[in-house]
């Protein structure tokens, strides 16, 4: 019923019914969760013909292969993304590492934005540079003509993340993958920031589209998950890669993800409602440099931002005016009462840590006046959250 497409839906009614089936699960509105690890089979010929058929999207041959749950899940991805095939995974980190490992073998090179995710950097300098595949890590705001002087005979992928990690550069994606792929490279983004809702990369000539479903998709803060939607040609592929990896999401944490997605384009528009309106008041802030947040006229990556994404979420950065000491940052971050101070984000709640960028990178430097810090603007009142800043902003200055 509702787990078919119908393209001349809008989006947010698709967020409401892709996945669900009631009249499968005797009218129950949402899919039930299974903890299944066996699955018994009537028969022989069905037992065999059950491991023949585990790539079928659908099918439920084992528990690590997915159940109705997690097949729920992936077909709305894939209608979301305009995919082939979606594989839920056991986090973020999961996604990024079964979508690398679909794609490269030893003597491997790819290139790698030089703002990508943390542990994105770590896979590639750590386990994937073990397994014998290089890295070369390039200039997040490099254009075509300068990708193409980084790509080598053994090249074989390009990782994009738009905005970046940290410093939120803006890539240009439709050109960067023009030139990955006419030199036959796969072509990779995480788009975690965006989600498929504001952003979708296979639109743009990315093949494989990552997501830290942690964050915006589960939207809550209760779930580890991570999802990787395909291209037709690397569809069975990616499927392949995380039946042998074996990190394969939990029926519980999926279950949070197909709740999250029925709420995320509502989420989404209050993110970017309250970001935009704290990012504006934090502008005007004499202890502000800058704000890094492309929905901002005056950011640098404003013009490709307003081309090619339908919305921006609640993350940003903002770079102080002044050398504040580490004790200064820490009495403002300390006595916050809205923002806490976590490592994730994408969920209800508000956020906010110090980041250090220059010593995160290896293709470009970072050097601003003062230190760094990411906020996530969370569901709360944004008068509070400014409020909250404000007298932030009286302990950073007071303990200078």
């Amino acid at each position: 019923m509702t787990g078919s497409s119908d393209n001349a839906r809008g989006t947010d009614t698709k967020l409401g019914h892709l996945g669900r089936d009631p009249q499968r699960f005797d009218g129950a509105v949402n899919p039930p969760v299974y903890h299944v690890s066996t699955v018994v089979a009537p028969d022989l010929d069905t037992y065999e013909a059950g491991g023949r058929r585990r790539y079928e999207h659908g099918e439920m041959v084992y528990g690590r292969y997915g159940t109705p749950t997690h097949h729920a899940l992936e077909a709305a991805l894939t209608e979301l993304e305009g995919a082939a095939d979606t594989v839920t995974l056991s986090s973020g980190l999961a996604a990024i590492t079964c979508a690398l490992f679909t794609v490269v073998q030893a003597g491997d090179h790819v290139l790698v934005t030089d703002s990508a995710y943390g542990p994105t950097r770590g896979l590639c300098t750590g386990l994937l540079q073990r397994m014998g595949v290089s890295t070369t890590f390039y200039d997040p705001g490099i254009d075509a003509d300068g990708l193409a002087e980084l790509i080598r005979p053994e090249t074989r992928a390009l990782v994009l993340e738009s905005p970046g990690s940290m410093t939120f550069e803006v890539q240009d994606v439709p050109a960067l993958a023009q030139c990955a792929k006419a030199a036959g490279l796969c072509v990779l983004m995480d788009n975690t920031w965006a989600t498929p809702l504001f952003f979708r990369p296979l639109d743009h000539g990315v093949d494989l589209s990552i997501q830290a479903a942690t964050k915006y998709i589960v939207g809550h803060a209760d779930a580890m998950l991570g999802a990787v939607s395909a291209t037709e040609p690397w569809a069975r592929r990616l499927r392949s890669t995380a039946y042998e990896l074996g990190i394969s999401a939990g029926p519980d944490d999926v279950y949070l993800g197909l709740r999250g997605l029925r709420t995320l384009s509502v989420r989404l528009r209050q993110h970017w409602t309250n970001a935009l309106t704290v990012a504006e008041w934090l502008r005007e802030r004499p202890e502000v440099d800058r704000v890094l947040y492309p929905a901002l006229p005056d950011n640098p990556g404003h013009a490709l931002w307003q081309r090619d994404f339908a919305g921006a979420s609640g993350l940003f950065g903002v770079v102080l005016a002044e050398p504040y000491s580490r004790d200064a940052v820490a009495a403002m971050l300390d006595g916050m009462s809205l923002f806490g101070i976590g490592s994730s984000w994408g969920g209800y709640e508000s956020l906010m840590i110090a980041c250090y960028p220059e010593n995160a990178r290896t293709a470009t430097s970072w050097s601003t006046p003062g230190p760094l810090l990411r906020l996530h603007i969370g569901l709360e009142d944004p008068r509070d959250l400014i409020a909250d800043l404000d007298a932030g902003f009286a302990r950073l200055t007071a303990g200078t």
